[in-house]
């Protein structure tokens, strides 16, 4: 089965488009993050795809809403037992009580946190989110230095931010990226696949031919590192037991 790709952001939202040699259109929504992906057939173009996605937005936006509630009502309680994502490995989370400044350490498969015995567990999940864009801010700037010389150009300021539908962003004006925190979660080769594809906007705003050719001069497997960050969850489970 013969396959081309396209991108399209329609009305905010960005849409992945896969042509097939299948008969019907159809329309996917995604977790974690409300990814869009439409899988069409070979004989329409991108008018026609984006026509049938925008009758279909009121559906698109009921879906997304629905992944942002179930989101919300997955949010960690922050005990031993608990697991959660660091780099693409999934860490079983150990609790250590004890006075002192609050800090997480990894110790072998483990993800510790100490912590005074009063922390609640909204300030549990502060300190998480404080150790994940700790955790980038190590990371992110080898990536961009490796990456200005590739590519020739300078980042002149990055931000890391929570984001709900998008893993990274680019002002082309101002050329200021923003980073999503989650991105700690994921396989440090996820982490670069972004700092690639903001980067490449520099060059092409939109994610077309050009945009795609680029993508496929600089980081040939970035298609495989893009399904990679899209298809892992990003961790609601629990490991059996306590301790």
């Amino acid at each position: 089965m013969s396959t081309a790709n396209a991108y399209l952001t329609i009305r905010g939202i960005d849409i992945d488009v896969i042509y097939k040699d299948i008969k019907n259109l159809h329309i996917g929504v995604y977790p974690p993050l409300g990814r869009v992906r439409v899988a069409a057939p070979a004989r329409l173009d991108d008018d026609a795809v984006r026509l049938a996605v925008i009758q279909r937005l009121p559906w698109i936006k009921r879906q997304r809403d629905k992944l942002r509630s179930a989101e919300r009502q997955t949010e960690r309680e922050m005990v031993t037992g608990e697991s959660h994502y660091v780099w693409g490995v999934r860490r079983r989370l150990k609790v250590v009580e004890r006075p002192g400044r609050a800090h997480f350490e990894i110790d072998g498969e483990r993800l510790v946190l100490y912590v005074p015995a009063d922390t609640s567990a909204e300030k549990r999940r502060d300190y998480l989110d404080q150790w994940y864009r700790d955790q980038l801010r190590q990371a992110i700037p080898d990536l961009i230095t490796k990456w200005e010389q590739t590519l020739g150009v300078t980042v002149p300021k990055w931000t890391i931010r929570r984001m709900k539908t998008k893993w990274g962003s680019c002002n082309r004006e101002t050329r200021h990226i923003w980073f999503n925190a989650e991105l700690a979660k994921k396989h440090p080769d996820c982490l670069e696949y972004i700092v690639v594809h903001e980067m490449t906007h520099y060059f092409e705003r939109n994610h077309g031919e050009r945009f795609n050719g680029l993508m496929d001069q600089h980081l040939p497997d970035w298609r495989a590192r893009r399904d990679q960050l899209n298809a892992a969850p990003l961790g609601a489970e629990e490991w059996p037991g306590r301790g």
